[in-house]
């Protein structure tokens, strides 16, 4: 996916429709957030919004997440050059989908501006294994949320049992989910309309022909 789609818009696009099984009863804006573990391709924690603004508007469908701009050794010796990415859809369904949260109007705009804040474009890209990373950049949005137990130093480089500690720390503020992304993907009931991606804060949004279903690679 070209990166100009990674330039959030900054304006309230909310979630509405329901889900099966261990998925959430959404209604305006739903913030799902998803681990990878492990392997070469990054980043290993990131978050999905999808869904349509309770103010009325097209439907959203989109996720971020945060990563180095090069994978190198200088990883290791501080702070490099860091990027929002957008997962491909092969990435989403081969990873898992922890927990999810209903937000506010004002929950999501925050969120918005935080995607805006972090991207290399907008705002302060830089990227540190330790202290500024994709762990890190989860963890602002569930701050945003107005979740707990948020602090956990010895899990900043363990995206899976971060999140889950999270949500350990959060009962009945959270929607648990753990399901792997194909399944989640496959539960999540179709949008209104054709979902919009977001081309910069300065533009206006531009259609997208993905549907969730496309998130889910063939056999």
């Amino acid at each position: 996916m070209h990166r100009l789609f990674l330039r959030p818009l900054l304006a309230a696009l909310l979630l509405a429709g329901s889900l099966v099984a261990a998925a959430p009863a959404w209604a305006a804006v739903t913030i799902t957030f998803w681990s990878h573990e492990l392997g070469n391709s990054f980043p290993h924690a990131f978050f999905t919004l999808r869904g349509t603004p309770d103010a009325g508007g097209a439907p959203v469908d989109v996720n971020y997440g945060f990563t180095a701009k090069a994978i190198t050794p200088k990883l290791l010796m501080g702070t490099v050059g860091g990027r929002l990415d957008i997962s491909k859809p092969f990435y989403i369904a081969g990873s898992d989908a922890q927990f999810a949260v209903v937000l506010s109007d004002a929950q999501y705009a925050q969120v918005l501006a935080l995607i805006a804040a972090w991207d290399d474009k907008t705002g302060d890209g830089r990227y540190n294994l330790n202290s500024r990373n994709c762990v890190h950049f989860v963890k602002e949005a569930a701050r945003i949320v107005g979740l707990s137990g948020l602090d956990q130093p010895k899990l900043m480089k363990k995206p899976r049992s971060y999140l889950k500690a999270v949500a350990a720390a959060n009962p009945g503020r959270v929607t648990p989910v753990n399901l792997r992304g194909k399944a989640y993907l496959a539960s999540l009931p179709p949008l209104a309309a054709t979902p919009v991606m977001v081309v910069s804060p300065a533009t206006v949004p531009v259609e997208s022909t993905r549907t969730a279903a496309d998130l889910v690679p063939a056999q």
